[in-house]
């Protein structure tokens, strides 16, 4: 069997949940990877077929989506030529991680596109949603990647086919202590505000790694580093606690890794509100920004020592599996709709 096995390159996120679906996959066939996007720091130790430009967002300095930029950025014409010349055909099965080019690739020639991302996810029925409703965010989620079968993973299993996140190897395998400082990792905000803010709670030994900067340095009592994959899940891994987004993967480790918890949901962003809607209902905390009125909660945070209990088993191939097992006569299929 010949796969094509898509992933979105904005963030992190997808491309680490990627290292360990890759090898589940790699069991059942050939496996061509396409990564598309311009905002992910993470490298994977995997060949990759295809490096396209696709459709990014782009982090802005303020806590959000800088949408100017990523308007500005978005190269339509190329994203169209990208998506006519992929050769989407040739594959028995194409498995998309909110990927844009290969999704519409498949639309336009009706080929099945099987969607497995945790954008799949956070639309479900039962997934929890914010108070406020963003109507151009949801568009945006369900026509940004289209499919024709979905398979999403969440915080919580909320309903079939959604399933509890993929642990990576390596973060499974960390050993796991507590060395009293925090790790934060909050790319859409600059290091002079965080620095600002952060270094106001003077007690407390922070660990930034930030998207802003390429070299280390210290201010105060925090501490600055560049997006390291390594040096990150050994800071979260001996850390106190863990700010961040409230993106999927790091929250995630982060429960995993019985740490404490905040996160910031980015503007603009809404994948992050219905994130953080999911991580509230679990009792982690959430703040909309580093404004000085949420200072009392961070205060509380810092002196709490509340753990929220989660259980996510290593069930990685046993999806993969599933998935692959329930559409293995899509071949068969392709092959009567071209000879009929």
């Amino acid at each position: 069997m010949k796969i094509l096995y898509a992933i979105q390159g904005t963030g992190n996120g997808h491309l680490s949940r990627a290292m360990d679906i890759i090898p589940c996959l790699q069991r059942h066939g050939e496996v061509d990877i396409l990564v598309s996007g311009t905002q992910g720091d993470l490298s994977i130790p995997f060949s990759i077929k295809y490096k396209l430009r696709g459709l990014s967002f782009i982090f802005g300095k303020a806590g959000g989506v800088d949408l100017w930029k990523t308007c500005v950025k978005s190269n339509v014409r190329k994203l169209v030529k990208e998506i006519n010349a992929l050769p989407v055909e040739n594959y028995d099965l194409v498995i998309n991680d909110f990927e844009p080019v290969s999704a519409w690739a498949c639309s336009m020639k009706d080929i099945p596109c099987i969607g497995l991302s945790h954008q799949a996810a956070v639309l479900a029925e039962e997934a929890p949603i914010p108070d406020q409703r963003d109507i151009i965010g949801k568009l945006i989620l369900k026509n940004y990647a289209p499919n024709t079968s979905q398979y999403g993973f969440h915080f919580k299993s909320y309903e079939e086919n959604i399933f509890t996140p993929v642990i990576r190897t390596q973060v499974r395998e960390q050993s796991i202590e507590n060395k009293g400082h925090y790790t934060v990792y909050l790319p859409s905000y600059d290091d002079r505000r965080l620095i600002a803010k952060l270094s106001q709670f003077r007690d407390v030994n922070w660990e930034v790694f930030s998207k802003h900067n390429h070299k280390p340095f210290k201010s105060k009592n925090v501490s600055v580093q560049p997006i390291h994959n390594e040096r990150f899940i050994m800071s979260m891994a001996q850390s106190e606690g863990v700010l961040c987004g409230a993106g999927f993967e790091t929250p995630a480790e982060a429960l995993f890794m019985k740490k404490k918890l905040l996160v910031i949901p980015m503007k603009n962003q809404y994948e992050q509100q219905l994130n953080a809607a999911a991580l509230k209902e679990m009792g982690v905390p959430v703040i909309k920004n580093l404004k000085d009125k949420y200072d009392m909660v961070i205060n509380h945070w810092l002196e709490s020592k509340k753990i929220i209990e989660v259980h996510y088993p290593d069930i990685t191939q046993q999806i993969i599996d599933q998935i692959i097992n329930k559409h293995h006569s899509l071949p068969l299929i392709k092959y009567l709709r071209s000879s009929g």
